[in-house]
């Protein structure tokens, strides 16, 4: 598809909306993976003055139902699959006048009752609506609300994020500040285009004229894409990038000894030409990086991370592995995505850039965790954020509103950063989700899973501690692959992975290993995990245990794995002779 043929599509979308009734700020809601209608209908909600509602596929169709309701959503784009859904609770969604079917076909639409006020309609039948009834576009202010994201966030009701078109464009100005894409690159869409992150990836995409591909819809697949597609441009989350270094590095270490020390010569050399600026003797390319480079696809030239921090070590391992530009973003969607990037040709890695243009960064003190403006030899503190990228409110909710926004416009983020000389901003801690151990030593839990997804057994990890405790304890989510060559090789024999993850030879062996990575990240002694439990079951969107974004849910998690943090508490207990 061509963007002149995306532009007709739009077009032909937004004169259907209007054929079936919908006014200028009518909320319209997208309840389907990432696919090119997805776009379509949010440029033709954008030309038409209508508001954008996306909804996570898998929120699960209690949270789908409230947001529907909480923001008045009048016609609800779906697929098939999600389709099947909405019609268990159409009835409790009043509001809602009009269901398009994106990839149906209308004679196999389920048939609604006679007496039902919704009408049900394939995405083809409202683009044949829209051109035989063609309005002219009905372009917004730069005030007008374009979207509400209902942010799921870990505990509680969704909240809905209210952006303007004027946030999205300082944004996007923002960031092309920093970035500049051609229209000879190939981007891939796997994200949830739900998330701000993926939907400014596109924005700016759309901005440049780049071309756009979208993945199978199966994340398991997602490799196999990437070979067909063969993107220049791509943008993913720590999670995968850790999967990615971990693999690799697994591969090399049992590739035998002198394949080991070539990779090592050769990323060494390549490491220390890219620091000092240049990229280093093509020979190690050929003799081994390119073969890495394949993976992808061969042709990724800049790779943009974003959502959660990226170990400095896995990000200067992309940059020589993959032989491209490798950026760290830092943003939430209260800003419209990034409110600081790294600029390109920016080879220092920890940090997340320099603060986007379109917005001004302070950082406050925080003195419960010993963070102030006046540390030496940065300054330290809360990030807080002010300016044109600040979303304006939680829809209908004044009150969570005004517990983020101060009286003077700043956001505040609940994150810790510090200032680097060179003005860059690099966080080191959470204020939200600190905890107290009972020895009085506050815990960021995320930095401690972020040094630990960098294991080779880790595929995901759940650190807890409280107040009633004196250290932490973690749940791990093994890598099987990797968990049974750790078996064959120390000449263990199971029955099968349950029994193996129940070994303490194996529980020992993760620790171990853990423990090497947190004395190289230099975590503090009671940074440190003391018990594991491993388990095979990934924590997922479907399970309720992470958020849309692949954040933890930490209550729910603590509640799901309450036997086994009690069993290993009480392990620790017994371990440790009484004192008299």
């Amino acid at each position: 598809m061509t963007y002149g043929e995306a532009a007709t599509a739009r077009e032909a979308i937004g004169s259907g909306l209007r054929f079936h009734g919908l006014e200028k700020g009518a909320c319209v809601g997208l309840y389907f993976i990432n696919r090119p209608e997805w776009l379509i209908v949010d440029y033709a909600c954008s030309a038409y003055s209508f508001i954008s509602v996306p909804l996570y596929d898998t929120l699960g169709p209690d949270a789908v139902k409230y947001a529907v309701n909480h923001a008045g959503v009048q016609a609800v784009f779906c697929a098939p699959r999600t389709l099947s859904t909405m019609l268990t609770f159409v009835s409790e969604i009043p509001s809602v006048q009009l269901i398009v079917v994106v990839g149906g076909m209308d004679e196999h639409l389920p048939s609604l009752p006679s007496t039902s006020r919704v009408k049900l309609i394939s995405y083809l039948k409202l683009i044949s609506q829209g051109r035989s009834n063609l309005q002219p576009f009905c372009p917004p202010k730069p005030e007008d609300v374009a979207t509400i994201c209902y942010t799921s966030g870990t505990t509680g009701t969704p909240k809905g994020v209210v952006l303007t078109h004027g946030n999205f464009i300082a944004n996007a100005a923002g960031f092309c500040h920093a970035v500049t894409f051609y229209p000879s690159d190939i981007y891939i869409s796997y994200l949830p285009l739900a998330h701000i992150y993926e939907r400014t990836n596109q924005i700016i995409s759309v901005y440049y004229g780049v071309a756009i591909g979208f993945y199978q819809g199966d994340n398991l697949k997602l490799m196999d894409d990437l070979v067909a597609l063969r993107p220049t441009l791509f943008c993913s989350v720590p999670r995968l990038y850790n999967r990615i270094y971990a693999g690799i590095a697994n591969s090399v270490k049992t590739s035998g000894t002198l394949r080991e020390r070539l990779f090592q010569t050769a990323y060494s050399s390549k490491k220390q030409s890219i620091m000092s600026g240049s990229n280093g003797s093509p020979i190690w390319d050929r003799l081994v990086f390119n073969k890495i480079k394949e993976k992808l696809g061969g042709r990724v030239r800049f790779m943009g991370s974003g959502a959660s921090p990226l170990s400095p070590d896995v990000m200067d391992f992309l940059r020589v592995c993959f032989g491209c530009q490798v950026i760290e973003g830092y943003g939430m969607t209260e800003t419209s995505c990034a409110m600081s990037m790294m600029d390109e040709g920016d080879n220092l890695s920890g940090h997340v850039g320099s603060p986007n243009p379109a917005c001004e960064i302070k950082l406050v003190d925080v003195p419960e965790m010993n963070y102030t403006s006046e540390d030496q030899p940065h300054p330290r503190g809360e990030i807080c954020v002010r300016g044109p990228i600040v979303f304006q409110g939680y829809y209908k909710d004044e009150i969570q509103t005004k517990e983020v926004i101060d009286d003077d416009g700043w956001l505040h983020t609940g994150d810790i950063g510090l200032w680097l000389p060179g003005g860059q901003l690099k966080i080191i801690d959470r204020k939200k989700n600190i905890f107290k151990l009972a020895q009085g030593e506050y815990i960021a839990p995320e930095k401690v899973e972020n040094v630990y997804a960098k294991c080779e057994f880790v595929a995901q990890s759940f650190v807890y501690g409280d107040s009633f405790n004196s250290c932490l304890v973690a749940i791990v989510v093994v890598d099987p692959d990797v968990l049974r060559a750790w078996a064959a090789s120390a000449g263990i024999k199971y029955e099968d992975l349950t029994q193996l993850c129940n070994d303490p030879r194996a529980r020992t062996a993760v620790l171990a290993s853990m423990d090497a990575l947190g004395k190289e990240a230099q975590l503090r002694g009671f940074e440190f995990a003391k018990a594991v439990t491993l388990v095979l079951e990934p924590f997922t969107l479907e399970n309720g245990l992470l958020t849309p974004t692949f954040k933890i849910k930490r209550p729910q998690a603590k509640e799901h794995f309450a036997k086994a943090i009690s069993t290993m508490y009480s392990e620790l207990s017994d371990a440790v002779p009484a004192k008299l």
